[in-house]
């Protein structure tokens, strides 16, 4: 059989050294090369062509995410497995997004690693525990809706001027109904506070400035 080509990419030596040599005392994976940032990456994998390259995010220079993206537009076939400490938001998406086919974190035992390895490079995405769970949930989270006619009203009041208890008071609403409309807003919006709100409402067209009123 074939062995699997990688190519390893991180900034730190010992971990470069560390997952070399455990991929070197398998005869299935044969390492091609290593590289310390993102720009080394992309110029290595243009020339050696691996099948997957194990990619640390945060690295000095060009880091991981935009050596990804680099290799995606590129066309280039190896199949990028990240292999990092980070499993928030703001790594995980942008590195999926990018092109990554799989997300692992360093303390994976050996075995899942080799794992993870064999099938990136089949194609298939592999993901870790948590990076999953995190990716469930952004699934699951039901998508904020429009904003309903009632809403639109607050929202008018409020870009005009009014207070809560001004606005309760035009719309024969409680005080307590209009701050609970404006959440809902601020919830579909995904702002913080009136003026956030306002603010966003007339650069989606959901308001529209309403002509002086004639004397």
């Amino acid at each position: 059989m074939t062995p699997i080509r990688l190519l390893i990419v991180d900034d730190h030596p010992v971990v470069r050294d560390g997952l070399s040599s455990m991929f070197a005392r398998d005869p299935d994976f044969e390492v091609l090369g290593e590289a310390g940032d993102g720009a080394q990456a992309v110029r290595l994998a243009e020339t050696l062509r691996p099948d997957v390259i194990l990619m640390d995010l945060r690295m000095p220079g060009t880091d991981g995410v935009s050596a990804t993206r680099q290799l995606t537009e590129r066309a280039n076939a190896a199949r990028v497995l990240v292999l990092t400490t980070y499993d928030t938001d703001s790594h995980v998406l942008p590195a999926i997004e990018a092109g990554a086919t799989g997300y692992l974190l360093k303390d994976a035992p050996r075995d899942e690693l080799l794992r993870a390895v064999r099938a990136a490079a089949r194609g298939e995405a592999v993901l870790a525990p948590s990076v999953a769970a995190l990716l469930m949930g952004r699934v699951r989270r039901p998508a904020p809706g429009p904003l309903s006619p009632r809403e639109v009203e607050v929202l008018h009041l409020v870009a005009s001027g009014a207070t809560n208890r001004e606005a309760a008071a035009r719309l024969f609403l409680t005080e307590a109904t209009v701050k609970s409309h404006l959440l809902s807003i601020y919830a579909k919006l995904g702002v913080k506070d009136r003026a956030a709100a306002v603010s966003e409402a007339f650069n989606r067209g959901l308001l529209t400035p309403r002509p002086p009123e004639q004397p």
